[in-house]
């Protein structure tokens, strides 16, 4: 084996890594809703749990990406530590799958339809169709889906190249001798740790395994304790991921090690002495890619055997290794470890936007109760909500941007588009409603009333006002279409109670039935509650363009206005429901 077989096996392993990364990350674009409701399932049940952690992971082929998922979850106090001990027991079984997907380069036969499962045979098509998808298609979804093919095309060449380069290394001593020292279970189990810790993937680590399988040098008595070690090498990127984390999080990733580093110790143990009782002729045997996955398949679910039904015991363990702090912890609200997932860091931004549309809109209700209920626990209860909102607009706009810049697919981008329009008129309500707790200090210092008149009057604008914003939030959190339609109806109904409440008060104004100070303030307060409607408006508009796959707001907003028979029917409608009484 000269420089030019190294290089080559250098090339392959890279093009075999760049491969399986890009297909794990189509596969999640692609899966992105899917993905989204199976983890809305989760349960405290341990086969729910279970099952969910080996269904992600059998999606996107990385064991490794879900439990930093899942340490992300358990800090923003999305899942339970119990929960999370069942979703990272499955994803070890799950990221089994890539190693049967490899294990059919070990396919040799002569008839012709056996032929066609091997992936030499299959994987040029597979590339042909993909870059055709990719190339050619303008649809996301297709687009994605032949970014999985030319992945997997690309893996399966990786995988073949390093074959290939290595296969003479079987007839080197030095290469011979490595593997019979590998038989050493401590020294085995060190190595698959190590590389796997290298790479951060146990699924790749066992493809390099089954690549050098192929030289037929590699035995399973050497093969069994690598793969026990990848399991805990593996355990890495969920620890340094823990960094900075709360301490639950941190619990979350001590499991992980917990779990694989018991199970390989019982499990290497129990092999140690089978090896030594029963000497079986297997362990000395050749490897082959499929007798690899079965090796590492069985391993993963032998662990899991024995580690489910301890779960309790596993969740003492590691709360007694991270005992609780003294000071009181908070969650996070957005974890950066979501971003690994863009469809689920979008379901939790949709979460904090809600609760920051819901603190905005009770900053506006506030403020209008200010103006004839003022108490100085009313007024800080207000600016707190506007701080809180101006805190939720500065961290979803900040996670937004960067969930964005990633490769998410066409729909989760107009979404994240939809949020950063709609956050932006959230906290603009918390400020109109701090203005209006503004314009009540204001009375109060000033010692300003308004005539009985007046009062009325805003209590019509400040009814329609608390009706949109109720239409406006719940068009937002359900999605529902219905009380989006009603909004700019309404909107146009407030634009002219605005104007005719103005003009009213020039003239009490004019006839000396009110001071110069409270026409002031009336100006400010019919401002305020005008533009509220204006965000209300917006908020309306988004939902209703995203439900068509539209984001020209202003050019919905004609139509609605131009050509809707039932725009004409509602404006018709709150016009006379807010309809002002007979001025005196």
């Amino acid at each position: 084996m000269d420089i030019f077989h190294v290089l080559t096996m250098i090339g392959g392993l890279c093009l075999f890594l760049f491969g399986m990364n890009i297909m794990g990350q189509a596969l999640e674009r692609r899966a992105g809703n899917k993905l989204r409701l199976l983890l809305g399932k989760l349960t405290t049940g341990k086969a729910a749990g279970l099952l969910t952690g080996l269904g992600v992971t059998a999606v996107i082929q990385s064991s490794s990406a879900t439990t930093v998922m899942v340490v992300g979850f358990v800090n923003s106090g999305l899942m339970t530590l119990k929960q999370a001990i069942n979703v990272i027991m499955g994803a070890n079984i799950g990221t089994t799958v890539t190693a049967w997907i490899l294990s059919l380069a070990g396919i040799d036969s002569g008839n012709i339809f056996v032929k066609l499962l091997k992936p030499t045979s299959f994987t040029p098509v597979l590339a042909l169709v993909g870059i055709l998808f990719y190339m050619f298609c303008k649809s996301s979804k297709k687009k994605d889906t032949g970014m999985i093919l030319l992945g997997f095309a690309t893996l399966m060449f990786g995988m073949e190249t390093m074959s290939e380069a290595v296969s003479g290394l079987g007839d080197i001593p030095a290469f011979q001798n490595l593997f019979i020292l590998f038989k050493n279970p401590i020294l085995g189990v060190l190595a698959g740790a190590i590389l796997t810790a290298i790479i951060q993937s146990s699924s790749a680590s066992v493809g390099i395994l089954q690549a050098l399988a192929v030289t037929g040098r590699v035995s399973y008595g050497a093969a069994i304790p690598i793969i026990m070690g990848q399991n805990i090498g593996t355990c890495v990127t969920a620890m340094i991921s823990s960094v900075g984390a709360n301490k639950n999080a941190k619990r979350a990733a001590m499991v992980h090690l917990s779990f694989n580093v018991i199970g390989t110790a019982v499990w290497l143990a129990v092999y140690c002495l089978v090896k030594v009782i029963f000497r079986p002729v297997l362990l000395n045997e050749s490897a082959s890619l499929f007798g690899i996955a079965v090796a590492h398949s069985a391993f993963n679910i032998l662990c899991t055997v024995l580690m489910l039904p301890l779960t309790g015991v596993l969740e003492k363990l590691v709360i007694k290794l991270i005992p609780d702090s003294k000071k009181q912890e908070t969650k996070t609200e957005l974890d950066e470890r979501l971003l690994a997932a863009p469809s689920i860091a979008l379901e939790r931004c949709h979460e904090v936007a809600a609760d920051m549309a819901k603190t905005a809109v009770q900053a506006l209700a506030d403020g209008l109760t200010s103006l004839h209920q003022y108490t100085p626990e009313l007024a800080e209860a207000i600016r707190k909500k506007e701080d809180i909102t101006d805190h939720y607009e500065d961290m979803l706009g900040t996670y937004l941007v960067h969930l964005s810049s990633r490769q998410i697919s066409e729909q989760d981008s107009a979404e994240a588009a939809k949020l950063l329009k709609i956050i932006g008129d959230f906290e603009r309500i918390a400020d109109h409603g701090v203005n209006l707790l503004d314009s009540a200090e204001e009375m109060k210092e000033k010692s300003v009333r308004l005539s009985e008149t007046a009062k009325e009057e805003l209590e019509v604008i400040s009814s329609a006002v608390c009706e949109i914003l109720d239409l406006a939030l719940m068009a937002f959190l359900n999605d529902d279409l219905k009380a989006a339609e009603k909004v700019e109806p309404l909107e146009q109904v407030i634009d002219a109670l605005k104007e005719t409440l103005r003009t009213s008060h020039i003239l009490r104004m004019q006839q000396g039935r009110c001071s110069i100070d409270a026409g002031f303030i009336w100006s400010d307060l019919l401002t305020n509650l005008e533009r509220t409607s204006d965000h209300c408006s917006n908020i309306a508009g988004c939902v209703t363009d995203m439900a068509h796959h539209n984001m020209n707001i202003h050019e919905s907003l004609r139509e609605i206005k131009n050509d809707s028979e039932d725009f004409k029917k509602q404006f018709q409608f709150y016009t006379e429901k807010y309809k002002l009484l007979k001025n005196e």
